[in-house]
């Protein structure tokens, strides 16, 4: 722009900045800053809260409070089942086992046992009666027939013991199985053994009644012979028992039977009278229970029974506690090491 007096070019004035429309009003907000003892709202802050006053009340502890009520305790664990002193629960189990085994295995159970000395009654009854017409004055085939009750009852309960126990205890392992529950080697013995004492005066009655139809008469005193084949398999039954625990290895078993049993057997008197032996072996045959298991036999068959019975009834049992307890103990000492 050219100035009129001095004819110079001065520069343009200036444009001042459009001025911002004022802020609307806040009523409100006004009023509080007016006043003197007002708080700026940009300067509240939150009030924080007192931690102890916050805190519920302590409860206190049940044991501090006698009045308290405990809570009820937590059932203890149920004990082990305690062993029993009774040995019928494993006579009845054992017993349930050999059962259903002798209804699946019968025939080779019973042939050897059975049959063998049925074998030996008519050989010897056949062979030596029309030599021998009588022995200790009866005839010769219900002499014999009679000793083969004896020798029944002990292939029954001696056989057992000794080969049975040893490969259910040996191979089997069967016995360390059983003694895995609740059950004692006692406990264990006795249900075996009363189970081959059993088989025993089962298997003995057989040759008897063989005799019977042999022409044999019929006595009160023949109910006896189931009874004496009974403890006479009890303990002829332990005794094997007490072998099959005591040889180190099976083979040591048919040495028994072949280097004790069948000599002892024939020195009984089962197949000969004893009046016709050496005295020497008389005596011997005292420490015999086959002698005394035979004699108890033929004195009740024949009707012959006196006090002399009650010796060998007394001898058959010391003899069955005798084995009983070796049996148990060697039993324990290979079962339980």
């Amino acid at each position: 722009m050219t100035s009129p007096t001095t004819g110079t070019r001065t520069a343009p004035p200036a444009r001042s900045a459009p001025k911002a429309p004022p802020a609307p009003a806040r009523p409100a907000e006004d009023a509080v800053a007016a006043r003197p003892d007002a708080v700026r709202p940009d300067a509240v802050r939150p009030a924080v809260a007192d931690p102890a006053a916050a805190t519920p009340p302590a409860t206190p502890h049940p044991a501090a409070d006698p009045a308290a009520e405990l809570p009820p305790a937590a059932p203890l664990p149920a004990a082990p089942p305690a062993r029993t002193l009774s040995s019928w629960p494993t006579i009845k189990a054992i017993w349930l086992r050999e059962s259903l085994l002798f209804r699946d295995h019968w025939l080779s159970v019973t042939f050897g046992a059975l049959v063998e000395p049925l074998m030996y009654m008519i050989g010897f009854g056949l062979g030596f009666a029309p030599l021998v017409r009588s022995a200790d004055g009866h005839p010769y085939l219900q002499f014999i027939g009679t000793g083969m009750v004896v020798t029944s009852a002990l292939f029954a309960a001696a056989f057992a013991g000794m080969f049975e126990t040893y490969t259910r205890r040996r191979y089997q392992k069967l016995y360390d199985a059983i003694l895995a529950e609740p059950v004692v080697v006692r406990d264990l013995v006795a249900a075996e053994t009363s189970w081959y004492a059993v088989k025993a005066m089962v298997y003995g009655c057989a040759p008897l009644i063989v005799v019977l139809a042999a022409g044999l008469p019929v006595r009160p005193e023949l109910l006896l012979i189931p009874a004496i084949c009974l403890l006479a398999g009890a303990g002829f039954g332990l005794f094997g028992v007490w072998v099959s625990a005591s040889v180190p290895t099976i083979d040591g078993l048919r040495l028994v039977v072949s280097g004790l049993l069948t000599p002892v057997m024939m020195a009984a008197g089962v197949f000969f009278p004893v009046s016709g032996m050496p005295a020497w072996l008389h005596w011997a045959n005292q420490l015999n229970p086959i002698y005394h298991c035979t004699e108890l036999v033929r004195h009740s068959a024949f009707g012959e029974l006196s006090a002399a019975d009650l010796g060998h009834t007394g001898f058959l049992l010391a003899f069955a506690a005798l084995t009983g307890a070796l049996a148990v103990r060697s039993m324990r000492r290979r079962l339980i090491s």
